[in-house]
């Protein structure tokens, strides 16, 4: 399918992150990496947004793949992008929503994820307890946010963040709805000096390009941090299971 012009999304911040992120296809790769242990076949993202992990999604080749977002010009880029692969729909989605769970009961999904989402939502519980009643028993809620509120500074306000978790305060969120927690990781750790450099000393508003891509050629020696498991990183994931 040919790629047609589409309109820009409502948050500008957010929209030309997103384009620079796509910069960084190493980072994005590295990202999926790091949960494909908890991917099931038939999988629902919340947030697609441009796609950037949506296309590495797909190189996993699930059986089902629904790729949502709340903007109407996110969706529009992501059925320009992926509308023509087997097994892909795009849907409009903004958590929490009471009526997700009957709208996809026929989809048996087994996986729900959400990387650098459900900061940008003030009732992240509910968020979680929307992605927990859409997947199956047994099925997995993968969450990936940034972490440490210590380092919160421009690029977050700039990107409409609520905040910043650690592994301990997600944790408990996803216990507080009923998931069992079954992995919980720091991720990241060299990201943290740049994010604080950035945001609380040069308090700039979008990640510097130049410095992204750098970072990216980085990213096979910086899988290395999981020999060093140190307690701390830019962002933390954490897997719940449905009972």
């Amino acid at each position: 399918m040919s790629q047609q012009p589409v309109s820009r999304a409502a948050d500008s911040a957010g929209h030309e992150t997103l384009d620079i992120m796509a910069q960084a296809p190493r980072y994005n790769a590295w990202q999926v990496e790091r949960i494909a242990p908890f991917l099931g076949q038939r999988i629902l993202e919340v947030g697609s947004g441009t796609g950037n992990i949506s296309a590495e999604l797909l190189r996993r080749d699930p059986e089902r793949l629904v790729l949502t977002d709340m903007d109407p010009a996110y969706r529009q880029h992501l059925k320009a992008k992926f509308g023509d692969r087997t097994g892909v729909s795009v849907d409009p989605l903004m958590l929490p929503d009471t009526g997700a769970a009957e709208r996809y009961a026929d989809d048996a999904l087994d996986t729900a994820i959400a990387l650098n989402v459900v900061e940008h939502i003030e009732d992240d519980a509910g968020a979680l307890t929307t992605m927990r009643d859409i997947v199956r028993p047994g099925g997995h809620v993968v969450i990936l946010v940034p972490a440490m509120q210590s380092i919160y500074g421009t690029l977050d306000t700039a990107l409409g963040h609520y905040r910043r978790y650690s592994k301990q305060s997600l944790s408990r969120l996803m216990t507080s709805v009923g998931l069992q927690v079954i992995h919980a990781e720091w991720f990241n750790r060299v990201g943290v000096l740049g994010w604080w450099f950035n945001g609380r000393v040069r308090r700039v508003p979008l990640i510097p390009t130049g410095q992204l891509q750098r970072f990216d050629q980085l990213v096979p020696l910086l899988r290395m941090e999981r020999l060093v498991p140190l307690p701390f990183g830019q962002s933390v994931i954490v897997v719940g299971r449905k009972r």
